[in-house]
């Protein structure tokens, strides 16, 4: 894949809401995997939500986020979303967004260690 570029990051009260943007080479050949991390210092990544470039699209949602965080796409514009609502100070993290052409397996889609390409990060800071 092409460099991924994160942005729409920034501090926010508890309580609101953040609409994070992944610019990504949507022009491929092939369907990919396009997903949301994020990571907390001394803590482990965590995959947060998952979506295929596919015309079907299929999304899938780690069970923390998944009442609070939506992600889309809108291919005209090439960018991946992650819509997070209600947001908590636990939120406060780099988030990441990453593709991967495929999974070994299912269970793999959230994992970091299946993603091949990353955007460099962005800062989300919850406050209270």
């Amino acid at each position: 894949q092409s460099p991924l570029v994160e942005s729409g990051g920034g501090s926010v009260q508890a309580g609101g809401s953040l609409r994070l943007s992944c610019l990504v080479d949507l022009n491929t050949d092939t369907p990919f995997w396009v997903a949301w991390f994020r990571q907390a210092p001394g803590k482990e990544r965590e995959g947060l939500a998952a979506i295929t470039t596919r015309v079907v699209e299929t999304t899938y949602y780690d069970d923390s986020v998944k009442d609070r965080f939506a992600i889309s796409i809108d291919r005209a514009r090439s960018t991946v979303y992650l819509q997070m609502d209600k947001l908590v100070p636990e939120d406060t993290a780099k988030y990441y967004c990453a593709t991967t052409p495929r999974f070994a397996a299912r269970s793999l889609r959230l994992s970091p260690s299946a993603y091949r390409y990353w955007g460099q990060g962005i800062q989300v800071t919850v406050s209270s």
